[in-house]
């Protein structure tokens, strides 16, 4: 691939540069079993300009502090909610059941 990327000490670069050694691995096969194709021309020309886009990173600057680290995502499961959790809800934009308007 050929990208001249310190990644010596920052093990953020060392994975994108591993993942990138990997991609092109992969594109690489992809050519063998398609030819040369537009798609897998697009696919050799974006990860040279990745590896290129990664070579031109620099290092990080030293006055940037990264923020936390998000929290992973809760998955809540696609089921019907128990229809007594609602009993008391208002409906948005109308308002209790037992009250209205002036």
């Amino acid at each position: 691939m050929g990208a001249e990327v310190n990644s010596a000490g920052n093990s953020g670069v060392a994975a994108v540069v591993r993942a990138l050694e990997n991609l092109h691995a992969a594109v690489g096969k992809l050519s063998q079993e398609y030819g040369d194709t537009l798609g897998i021309r697009r696919l050799v020309s974006d990860v040279a300009r990745l590896n290129d886009d990664l070579a031109e990173l620099g290092p990080p600057d030293p006055r940037h502090r990264p923020g936390p680290v998000p929290e992973e995502l809760e998955e809540i499961p696609d089921v019907e909610y128990d229809a007594s959790m609602w009993t008391d809800a208002e409906h948005e934009g109308f308002g209790a059941p037992d009250r209205h308007a002036p």
